[in-house]
């Protein structure tokens, strides 16, 4: 009877675990999450102008193209989000905005202005082996 109880319990305690998770609601509307995946792949650099997100950018904003691939998936949604690179050779890290979509790119690729590309390496060094993820919408 004591098993049986106890069973009882923690099965009453995980509902009510699960139903105090907090859900995240703006203006009204359920909103998706989401996953936080960290991509590696390779980090290359371009001379920023108007790019794909409708925003004029010069060589010295912290900016970012997405891979074409990517921005067209998510409808360019990522537009204005936070990315953080990290060069994995040196472990430099640096945030950048996304502002552009870069058609020779894969989905864990890169494009960054030099300003961005030069937090991490030199420019002479032309293509870096990186890891990066979107940071939170809101961050």
């Amino acid at each position: 009877m004591y098993r049986f109880t106890l069973l009882i319990i923690a099965l009453f305690a995980s509902v009510l675990v699960s139903l105090a998770s907090p859900v995240p609601v703006a203006d009204g509307q359920l909103v998706d999450i989401e996953k936080r995946l960290t991509r590696t792949g390779r980090g290359t650099w371009f001379i920023p102008g108007l790019g794909n997100c409708g925003q004029v950018n010069t060589q010295s904003d912290l900016i970012v193209a997405i891979g074409k691939g990517l921005y067209d998936r998510n409808g360019g949604s990522n537009c204005d989000q936070y990315v953080q690179i990290v060069n994995t050779s040196n472990g430099k890290s640096v945030y950048a905005k996304t502002r552009d979509s870069c058609p020779s790119c894969s989905d864990n690729d890169l494009d960054m202005s030099p300003a961005t590309f030069q937090k991490l390496a030199s420019l002479d060094v032309g293509v870096l082996k990186i890891s990066w993820h979107f940071m939170n919408k809101s961050w």
